[in-house]
């Protein structure tokens, strides 16, 4: 019997969904993506979630696992070609601490976790000399640690990838933005400015778009948008075997092939949907990466920005599953900046649920009816 799905939103989480689904007999599947304000495809990730002090236990399972799902997502999505290294590269993460004695308790943290994530791999304490060998251009006096397992990766290029690998099998791609309806026939309606489908579900990944989804349905949607912006950098340096460097606070210098360089981002929660890229929140961030890292770090090497759109809940915390009293509708949002991390593992555990498939994490512990709440006044 076959059956159509329809997905809003086609970022990492989005897009992942369609491929999964593309795979699978008798299923015909649409997404609907108008692209603007994208985070995934504005962002670059930094797949190292183990060292994180944040202390809700469920976050820290959903990334762990998505951390560990990449290797086995990247070669569903390339099959037997090599990954690419301007997708995705494990380089390993170099951290640092606000006080250099917070380093040992760091790597104590990363033992403990490392031996239900062997895939931190090794972690190492490098001296100041040591960081020059693999980053020579740093020129501070602070330890770091490293941790061999993470990895990089650019959000445009892996969405661009996860996308043509979906198309292959019989995934429908529509750059258009979507609505939601109940049809006549109690299924669902989904309309664009050019189109109107039925379909028998839908997934809606449409992040910090999600409540304006919903509120036609009488649901108050605890999910509110927070602007990302990323500095790209062109240097001469010989970047293509560089760690992630992540300093203290939050503008990660994510270095890529040939001299590339991304340094953020920002955390705005007052911008709303506003995609202006503001020349000195470029530059703000890569004098904070020059002041924590290297006097190298130079203004002047700003070709461009990124910008885009995060999900963030009150509490912070993700959710997922069943829309409440909704049949046949799937949802995920409020992963905020750990999207790239836990973004693909998401989409194959929605792809699961509207397949009627026990996924690996249970809705349960991420429960949707705290975020997503019907408006009994409607």
């Amino acid at each position: 019997m076959s059956k159509k799905i329809a997905i809003i939103g086609g970022g990492v989480v989005g897009s992942t969904s369609a491929f999964y689904l593309s795979r699978r007999s008798g299923i015909e599947v649409t997404l609907f993506d108008e692209t603007t304000g994208q985070a995934t495809s504005a962002s670059a990730g930094i797949i190292s979630p183990w060292l994180s002090k944040r202390r809700n236990k469920e976050w820290y399972q959903l990334v762990k696992l998505g951390a560990a799902f990449y290797p086995k997502f990247l070669q569903h999505i390339f099959q037997e070609q090599p990954i690419p290294k301007e997708v995705y590269q494990q380089v390993g993460t170099l951290l640092f601490t606000k006080k250099d004695k917070n380093i040992d308790e760091l790597l104590e943290i990363g033992l403990k976790r490392r031996e239900e994530a062997p895939e931190i791999g090794e972690l190492k304490i490098l001296k100041p000399e040591e960081i020059r060998e693999r980053i020579s251009i740093y020129s501070k006096n602070k330890r770091a640690l490293f941790a061999s397992g993470g990895a990089r990766v650019d959000g445009k290029a892996l969405i661009q990838a996860i996308l043509k690998a979906a198309t292959q099998p019989n995934a429908n791609i529509l750059n258009e933005k979507a609505s939601l309806l109940k049809s006549e026939n109690n299924k669902w309606l989904v309309q664009t400015a050019s189109t109107s489908q039925e379909f028998d579900a839908v997934i809606l990944a449409n992040s910090a778009w999600l409540p304006e989804t919903l509120e036609p349905f009488g649901y108050e949607v605890d999910v509110r948008p927070q602007k990302g912006q990323l500095a790209e950098l062109q240097t001469n340096w010989a970047t293509d075997n560089w760690p992630v460097i992540m300093p203290t606070g939050e503008k990660d210098i994510i270095p890529f092939l040939d001299g590339k360089v991304l340094v953020g981002a920002t955390h705005e929660d007052d911008e709303g949907f506003d995609l202006t890229l503001e020349e000195s929140s470029l530059e703000e961030m890569v004098l904070n990466a020059q002041e924590q890292f290297s006097d190298s770090i130079s203004t002047s090497d700003i070709i461009s920005g990124r910008v885009g759109t995060r999900a963030y809940t009150s509490d912070f915390a993700p959710f997922f599953g069943k829309v409440p009293e909704l049949e046949n509708v799937f949802v995920a949002s409020g992963l905020g900046s750990t999207g790239l991390t836990a973004g693909p593992l998401l989409g194959k555990i929605l792809s699961d649920l509207v397949l009627g498939e026990t996924p690996v994490l249970d809705p349960k512990n991420y429960p949707i009816e705290n975020y997503v709440i019907k408006n009994i006044k409607k």
